[in-house]
């Protein structure tokens, strides 16, 4: 079974953003969901997870909306697969108008 975190960075404030709500799910069923903390990160989200494809939502509009920042973004939802047993971790570089991710380790 494979773990997963995730990392949100705050691009414009240069800064991990602190309090966005995801959640992850495997088809329509939620397995786990969390708030980033001060550093921006959620050290583990849902269970051990079998192959397969999951998705995470990320709460982007509520961010900008508290900071009062217009964004283009009401969430940002990121389908990924898990193959192998191993440590996923899925990072979000975040801006009002753009986001990025990748495969981390």
């Amino acid at each position: 079974m494979s773990t997963l975190s995730t990392h949100v960075l705050d691009a414009v404030a240069g800064a991990p953003a602190a309090g966005i709500a995801v959640v992850l799910y495997r088809d329509a069923a939620v397995l786990g969901a969390g708030t980033t903390d001060g550093d921006g990160r959620i050290t583990s989200l849902g269970a051990a997870l079998p192959s397969g494809t999951y998705r995470l939502v990320f709460d982007t509009g509520a961010y900008f909306a508290q900071r009062r920042i217009e964004s283009f973004y009401p969430e940002v939802s990121v389908t990924f697969v898990v193959i192998e047993e191993r440590h996923y971790h899925v990072p979000l570089l975040l801006s009002p108008f753009a986001f990025s991710t990748y495969r981390g380790s």
